[in-house]
């Protein structure tokens, strides 16, 4: 990243999507993909880069692009957070992160710690390697909590499976898509994003929602309990699946593969 120096910053945040926090700055750009990062990043301010980027990674499909041009790392900890945040939503559906550093253009030894997170020294190559990204092949739909986002949720699905060729992953998708609705409408109770994408031959789901509260998963429900079982038909029915905390609620997602069809 590039070693440029920049003054302290004050903790405000103004009406510009930008957060200003102790020595750094993290600048929204709304029109495109990008976050940008100034100033002086150590060990202390690197939860709320991770906040950040996740923040906008759920807000949006496609790729974020960090433009650390402008960024000093100067903690081990603060250079690790990108490729941390990069493994978070490696199986979210359309997400990824990428950088844009000048950086990588000069002949140093390879930065251990931004290991496979993808780069390039131009803003202008970072956001050709976004627009390459076939975001056609996403759906999205943004539901409230009541009676019927689950069905409007199975007809995303079903409508997605058809489209991208994956008539055996509608039926198992259609019953992890219901519990993950209804798990918010019955406990979380705030408006939803729910948005779909395949890779290869795998369906990635996932529902976001305002909410704090984490899915808890103790496996296998006694015979006598009323409900309770939704995680488990998700975990029953998908290849893997997990929960993303980012800074105003969460990301349950979910991803299914074909050889899993008939679980």
């Amino acid at each position: 990243m590039a070693d440029v120096e920049r003054p302290n910053a004050l903790a405000v945040t103004n009406a510009h999507n930008q957060a200003i926090m102790s020595r750094f700055l993290v600048e929204i750009v709304e029109s495109s993909a990008v976050v940008r990062l100034t100033g002086v990043l150590d060990s202390a301010g690197t939860e709320a880069v991770r906040d950040a980027l996740l923040a906008r990674l759920a807000d949006r499909p496609g790729p974020v692009v960090a433009d650390v041009t402008g960024l000093r790392v100067v903690d081990p900890a603060g250079r690790g957070v990108f490729a941390d945040v990069r493994r978070e939503v490696a199986d979210w559906p359309a997400a990824d992160l990428l950088l844009c550093d000048p950086a990588v253009d000069r002949p140093a030894q390879p930065d251990a710690a931004l290991a496979g997170v993808p780069a390039w020294p131009t803003l202008d190559g970072a956001l050709a390697a976004v627009a390459a990204t076939p975001l056609a092949a996403v759906l999205t739909a943004e539901l409230a909590p009541a009676v019927g986002a689950a069905r409007q949720a199975r007809e995303l699905v079903t409508a997605g499976c058809e489209r991208w060729g994956m008539p055996t992953l509608a039926d198992p998708a259609c019953i992890a898509i219901t519990e993950m609705v209804n798990n918010v409408v019955a406990h979380a109770r705030t408006p939803m994003t729910v948005r779909l994408a395949p890779r290869e031959t795998t369906l990635h789901l996932a529902v976001r929602d305002y909410s704090p509260r984490q899915p808890t998963f103790a496996g296998l429900s006694p015979p006598d309990r009323a409900g309770g079982r939704g995680l488990l038909l998700i975990d029953t029915v998908t290849r893997r699946w997990g929960s993303t905390a980012v800074p105003d609620g969460k990301v349950v997602w979910c991803v299914l593969h074909p050889d899993d069809e008939a679980a």
